[in-house]
């Protein structure tokens, strides 16, 4: 059925008369008879009748009438709920997936302003997936906030904030009392970051293209996880400078200048188009917005927007680690 109907078919049970009801809906008086035509047909009713110079309702309209006008009613409330949208009352899940590096440089500041402006809202964090896109895709989460490699075309993306990398040592390293050259850096055990779980990554191509490698003993899937590592081990590590100059006090690290040059990079929010206009989704890409101008401010000039590499085939690099 075509429900722009349910529209006519209820200003005709209101008004009971064919003129009255084109003028409720904004429908020239034709275009209503035409309607009803239609009405009677999918109705297999003759919903209004003549009763002398008065339009009555048949049997079947008289008991259509009140669900009808209740399920319009509900439809406008609906869609006015959609208009007036009030994130100080929404209730509802919000699944987002991340890595612990966005959530430990965002955490805090998207904390304290959820709890401001949506006190009854729930941020569920889920770990970066390899099928990011697929999950947004089919609805089983909301946002993803990372670095990737090919997305598929119709994905919306939004840069949210920018970092580069440097490499942090336990306090008290011998290899951290002076600058960090090539030559020391390759003569230490490294610790790597992997959240997908795949080897190698760009610092390990841009080494390869010089023909040289580093010796990565430890690979993990959360920064959090490396840094204690790190603090507990002559392991270096190259990590996020955000991440390294927010944690260092606690973990006792000493930050230093990788001996490689590497490019900053961006971290983009990634959604699907069908939330683009959905007022709670573009609440929450705001939250993040928000969050990073405060947390993460500055934009690191140069930064990439997607994994690459050197030496991998575009197969290869979807799922590739980012150093």
């Amino acid at each position: 059925m075509d429900l722009n109907l349910l529209a006519t078919l209820d200003a005709l049970l209101q008004e009971l008369s064919v003129s009255r009801a084109a003028r409720r809906v904004g429908l020239s008086t034709p275009a209503m008879s035409h309607a009803l035509a239609r009405l009677r047909v999918t109705l297999g009713d003759e919903v209004l009748v003549r009763a002398g110079r008065q339009m009555v309702p048949t049997q079947r309209a008289l008991a259509l009438k009140e669900e009808v006008h209740s399920a319009l009613a509900k439809a406008r409330h609906l869609l006015a709920k959609q208009a007036t949208f009030d994130a100080g009352v929404m209730t509802r899940e919000l699944k987002v997936n991340a890595t612990d590096h966005v959530v430990t440089v965002l955490g805090t500041t998207l904390d304290r302003l959820a709890r401001e402006q949506a006190p009854l809202a729930m941020l569920r964090f889920l770990p970066t997936a390899r099928d990011d896109a697929s999950l947004l895709r089919e609805g089983a989460i909301d946002l993803a906030v990372g670095i990737y490699a090919e997305l598929p075309p119709e994905l919306r993306t939004r840069v949210l904030f920018t970092d580069r990398f440097v490499t942090v040592l336990r306090k008290g390293h011998p290899a951290a009392r002076r600058r960090l050259d090539l030559e020391t850096f390759l003569s230490l055990d490294h610790l790597q970051v992997a959240p997908r779980g795949q080897p190698g990554g760009y610092l390990d191509d841009l080494l390869a293209a010089r023909g040289r490698q580093r010796r990565v003993t430890r690979a993990v899937p959360y920064f959090l996880s490396a840094l204690q590592l790190a603090s507990e081990s002559d392991a270096a590590l190259t990590i996020s400078e955000r991440m390294a100059r927010r944690l260092s006090r606690a973990f006792g690290l000493t930050i230093r200048e990788t001996p490689v040059p590497l490019r900053p990079y961006a971290l983009s929010l990634l959604w699907h188009p069908r939330q683009d206009a959905a007022a709670e989704h573009q609440w929450l890409r705001q939250l993040f917005v928000s969050a990073a101008a405060s947390a993460a401010p500055g934009l690191h000039p140069g930064a990439k927007t997607r994994t690459g590499s050197l030496h991998r085939t575009k197969r290869n690099i979807a799922h590739e680690e980012l150093v």
